[in-house]
């Protein structure tokens, strides 16, 4: 009887070795790419929640501008301060729609705050062209009311709908702008707007 060869085996002796060292590099790169994706999936977190405090922060400044706001429309005795600037309270009585939130002219009387450690800027302009009462023959102003017709109130035959004057059903409400920004820490900034509808 013959022995069985043993030279096959003999042959494959060693192989074993540079396909474990293939699957070692191959997990170290997979390695590598997971903890980069699991450090940018952290960074991107981290931004989220910065950016989420600063909105939350400047809200507080819209929120600072909407009390002085609607006391002093609420006041009959300090109503007549929205007719003019108020530059210590950061009030516009006049709105220039051809600047931005990134023209420095924008933020001309505007007022400082602080809340926390944060410093919150904000301006409240009112959509009127000029620093006069609303309703002045001079002045224009950006106003909302409701229809004085009813919806789905009928129309007689032969009758229009076309009015050549504004009709408001009861006083009109003026357009309040209020804008507040904040520059931020890591050098971004957050700009928030509110718009605030008051009756005149």
């Amino acid at each position: 009887m013959k022995r069985p060869s043993s030279r096959p085996f003999a042959r494959q002796a060693g192989i074993a070795l540079p396909v474990m060292l293939v699957i070692l590099l191959v997990m170290l790169i997979s390695s590598i790419y997971l903890l980069k994706s699991s450090n940018t999936t952290t960074l991107t977190a981290s931004n989220l929640a910065y950016d989420a405090a600063q909105s939350h922060a400047v809200d507080q400044g819209l929120n600072e501008a909407y009390k002085w706001l609607a006391a002093t429309s609420s006041s009959t005795s300090q109503r007549a301060l929205l007719d003019m600037n108020a530059a210590n309270q950061g009030y516009v009585a006049t709105y220039d729609p051809s600047q931005g939130v990134r023209n420095p002219a924008f933020w001309v009387g505007a007022k400082v705050v602080t809340v926390g450690d944060k410093r919150i800027e904000y301006v409240i302009h009112r959509m009127c062209l000029l620093a006069l009462p609303y309703n002045d023959k001079d002045n224009t102003c950006v106003q909302t009311t409701d229809n004085p017709l009813a919806a789905g109130s009928p129309l007689a035959p032969g009758s229009s709908m076309v009015i050549t004057t504004p009709r408001y059903n009861g006083v009109p409400r003026v357009h309040y702008q209020v804008t507040a920004r904040m520059d931020g820490a890591r050098g971004g900034n957050v700009v928030n707007q509110m718009m605030v509808l008051i009756g005149g």
